[in-house]
């Protein structure tokens, strides 16, 4: 299925889907429970376009390749070129979107891979390795430094957080990314996730939410 950026009520988004900026360990609870120390300045990694599918409808977990772990993240849909030194407000600008996505991880493979050293890529940035939902506008979602995100799965609670507890908040986060490398529109920043990660099956039925602003649901197809 061909991924096009979506607002909730269903108008496109004329940006092509570019590439997906992620940040790992951005709340310490997260780091803690993985046994990660807490990094100093943002931990940085990518997913391409073809990691990319929708929320909804549902989504496929890789077979074979041991347990695939999910990641709720606060996802930004950036609409403006940003790069180098860039203010507040210019970051501030650029978003044009506010939405979640799921992070999906091969933990097997990114512990072997830690261990020895090596890139992350390969249990990250498979393809539909980042299930993305649609966007709600700037102008309708919480202050970016008090948004709160939950996944239920099944209808139990696993995940309950809020922008306010990243050790690296938003701004700062694209003001970070722009000074590393280019973001274009269309990329989207994943900014990390919270505490409470696990273990994703066939048939697990999700529920997404940034309370009282977006809901999606969706589920983890055979």
């Amino acid at each position: 299925m061909t991924y096009q950026h979506h607002y909730t009520d269903g108008t496109p988004i004329d940006l092509p889907m570019g590439k997906v900026v992620c940040v790992g360990r951005n709340y310490a609870e997260h780091a803690r429970e993985l046994n990660n120390p807490v990094p100093s300045e943002p931990l940085l990694f990518i997913k391409p376009a073809t990691a990319v599918v929708p929320l909804a409808g549902g989504f496929r977990l890789p077979g074979g390749r041991g347990a695939v772990h999910y990641e709720t993240e606060i996802a930004l849909l950036i609409g403006a070129p940003l790069s180098g030194i860039v203010s507040a407000a210019e970051a501030a600008a650029a978003i044009t979107g506010i939405g979640l996505a799921l992070d999906l991880t091969l933990r097997e493979l990114q512990e072997q891979l830690k261990t020895k050293g090596h890139p992350w890529e390969r249990a990250k940035a498979f393809d539909a390795a980042c299930p993305l939902s649609r966007f709600v506008r700037p102008e309708q979602a919480p202050a970016l430094n008090d948004i709160p995100l939950q996944l239920r799965i099944n209808g139990e609670l696993r995940q309950d957080g809020n922008s306010a507890d990243m050790i690296t908040p938003i701004i700062a986060l694209l003001q970070h990314i722009a000074g590393v490398f280019s973001l274009l529109p269309g990329d989207v920043v994943i900014t990390g996730t919270p505490a409470g990660v696990g273990v994703l099956n066939p048939g697990d039925q999700l529920q997404l939410t940034i309370p009282g602003v977006l809901q999606q649901t969706t589920q983890v197809l055979a």
